[in-house]
């Protein structure tokens, strides 16, 4: 199993998501919760095409971090 760091950022109109190791895929949804499950299948979609393709699944690299910052 791999785990793919995920950025969700809220816009004007919801929520998008994307994996910054899968080039080319974004989500975007009208909740935080239909936006992760939107994403949750678009990285499986997304893996099965590359697999389907010949194409290599890229390691998942990119990492994630909440910095607590005295502002």
């Amino acid at each position: 199993m791999k785990e793919y760091a995920v950025v969700f950022e809220k816009t004007l109109n919801g929520w998008s998501a994307y994996a910054r190791d899968l080039p080319g895929l974004g989500v975007a949804g009208t909740t935080y919760s239909e936006t992760e499950d939107l994403i949750r299948e678009g990285i499986e979609f997304h893996l099965e095409g590359l697999r389907a393709d010949g194409d290599a699944v890229p390691e998942p690299v990119a990492r994630v971090m909440r910095l607590p910052i005295s502002a």
